[in-house]
């Protein structure tokens, strides 16, 4: 599958997992891809320079927020979000569609699209797979992702299956208004989101329609809503097969290290996540040996770096008692710190996996990971 705005060559596989090359017109994205979360044009605690630099070669942009505050129309006047946050290779931006719903307690949805009200001031907005295209293009989003409804988890079956075939007539508009994008379209692309609880098939179902209608790549959308681990690797193991094998696979919202790992190992090649941002926020860091809280007393005289195992510059430099010392007191530059590590680790890993999945030996290495990481 190759394109000037937009191509995706696969360079080696081993078992379900792939490792390849998205191609667009900002920038090369190495496969499998971790994205950075840069909800309101910012990975939090971080430049774009030091994201750059500890690998991210993609981030996410989060088309709810950023039309809320500062505003897709702003934005677009002030010369789109790259030039607004000065990144200047590719940004995928989700649909809104899942901000609308976990975010704003009062929604009303219709065959439409999503009435709500603003979780930052009340105001009332309206969302629609048209409206949802037209802020991604005035961001100049990448990646465009479909607007589509993520079902609640648990849900009935027949909740399950209104909500997907709902996601599929979004999807179609979407396709719809992402195409009558003009110069945007020409040069961005634009993914599908399968939908279908956990139910096989209905996943069947969701990926027909979205095949017939024809995306760049393809999402597993409604997993990671708190159903666990174990659920969302068996839904994986009927669900990523029923994507064509030739575009890239997106799980929206994955996640954890470990997480990630099983779902490369399901032919996953794309992820996003709060998580390693989040935690550096909050005291978290994430090494080869397992989470640690740096709140904890044990670390205040500690002047081994947060990972022994990192090659980052966060741990080339500082130490655990430092770190320690900045977090508990409160101060910016340890959630800097924490945040720059944290990065760093999440793709270090995706690095490891390419390597892996390249050298033909991921089972070993998904192994290893996981005996050191969890601890079993």
């Amino acid at each position: 599958m190759t394109s000037s705005r937009f191509s995706f060559s696969i360079a080696a596989t081993d078992g379900a997992a792939r490792t390849g090359t998205i191609s667009m017109l900002r920038g090369d994205i190495r496969t499998p891809a971790f994205m950075p979360v840069g909800t309101a044009a910012t990975v939090k605690a971080m430049k774009p320079a030091d994201v750059r630099a500890a690998g991210a070669d993609i981030i996410l942009g989060n088309t709810y927020h950023l039309m809320l505050r500062p505003g897709a129309e702003r934005v677009a006047r002030l010369g789109g979000l790259h030039k607004f946050m000065q990144w200047d290779r590719p940004i995928l931006t989700d649909s809104g569609g899942y901000q609308v719903m976990s975010l704003s307690e009062l929604t009303k949805k219709s065959e439409d699209g999503v009435r709500f009200k603003s979780h930052i001031d009340g105001s009332a907005h309206m969302i629609t797979p048209e409206r949802s295209m037209e802020i991604q293009r005035l961001l100049g989003s990448d990646i465009v992702m479909a607007f589509d409804e993520c079902t609640s988890y648990p849900s009935t079956r027949d909740s399950a299956a209104a909500s997907m075939e709902r996601s599929m007539r979004w999807a179609r508009r979407s396709r719809d208004g992402f195409d009558s994008g003009g110069e945007h379209a020409a040069r961005s692309a634009l993914f599908g989101i399968q939908q279908g609880a956990m139910e096989e098939d209905l996943r069947k179902i969701s990926a027909e329609k979205l095949i017939e209608i024809g995306f760049d790549g393809y999402a597993v959308g409604g997993l990671a809503v708190g159903e666990g681990q174990e659920i969302m690797f068996r839904t994986l193991d009927f669900a990523a097969p029923m994507l064509p094998a030739d575009r890239p696979r997106y799980l929206m919202g994955v996640g954890k290290p470990d997480d990630i790992v099983g779902a490369v190992e399901r032919g996953i090649d794309m992820f996003d996540c709060v998580l390693p941002t989040r935690s550096g926020r909050t005291g978290q860091a994430f090494t080869r040996s397992g989470p640690i809280n740096i709140k904890n007393a044990k670390f205040g005289e500690d002047e081994r770096p947060l990972d022994p195992d990192c090659a980052c510059p966060v741990c080339a430099i500082w130490s655990r008692a430092y770190i320690h010392h900045l977090v508990r007191a409160g101060e910016i530059l340890g959630a800097m710190l924490m945040t720059e590590h944290n990065i760093q680790f999440y793709q270090a890993l995706m690095a490891d996996l390419r390597a892996a999945i390249a050298g033909g030996r991921l089972t070993p290495f998904a192994d290893d990971f996981r005996a050191r990481y969890l601890g079993r």
